[in-house]
């Protein structure tokens, strides 16, 4: 990754290149070894976000139900080793968080570029609304090395939607807030947002 911040337009740069924590790392490194195209952007991307819930076993925390997960497997890593079983992936109980996931998730695709599979935009929309559920920045929960990195998945995934985000707020509470709007709501923080340290700064006033 560049050490300036990626612009909007920069989906086809050069991705995640700034360092990993030594476990991630080396999770990642297992992950690319059985990948079907390992130099494709996205199977890196992949890569690091499925090495991220694997080092700790919280790979249901990825949101894939196991049809997905399966199908994600096939694209991406039909060569990664059995260390991970499909049986080990179950659904997430997002309990009363449910409408936040699915209607982010939905909000996410209707903003998806022509240019990626659709599958794997999909499996990114899920995976990016159920992060939101956890109370910290947007990059530390999807296992990303910084804001910027967002930036890239982001635009190279959904770039139009980037560009709506002319005053740089911080991708998770921008998220909710389009969520928010697209559907005729008050603004407000994601679920996860109140457990972040940064809750005030971002909401001053906790709304």
């Amino acid at each position: 990754m560049p050490d300036e911040p990626l612009s909007p337009g920069a989906g086809d740069a050069a991705p995640l290149r700034a360092p990993l924590d030594a476990q991630v790392a080396e999770r990642t490194a297992r992950w690319l070894a059985g990948a079907t195209d390992p130099v494709s952007p996205d199977t890196q991307l992949f890569a690091r976000l499925i090495a991220a819930r694997d080092v700790r076993d919280e790979l249901a925390l990825l949101g894939l139900p196991q049809p997905a997960w399966r199908a994600l497997r096939e694209r991406h890593f039909v060569h990664a080793p059995a260390h991970v079983p499909l049986s080990a992936l179950p659904l997430v109980d997002t309990g009363e968080r449910a409408a936040f996931v699915d209607t982010l998730r939905a909000f996410l695709l209707t903003y998806s570029s022509v240019t990626v599979d659709a599958s794997d935009a999909h499996c990114l929309a899920s995976i990016i609304a159920h992060a939101c559920l956890r109370p910290d920045h947007l990059w530390r929960d999807l296992g990303l090395a910084g804001r910027e990195e967002v930036t890239w998945m982001l635009t190279r995934f959904f770039p139009r939607l980037v560009e709506l985000n002319v005053d740089n707020l911080r991708w998770k509470k921008f998220l909710a807030r389009q969520r928010a709007l697209s559907l005729g709501l008050e603004p407000g923080p994601a679920p996860g947002c109140p457990g972040c340290e940064d809750y005030g700064y971002c909401f001053p006033g906790g709304h």
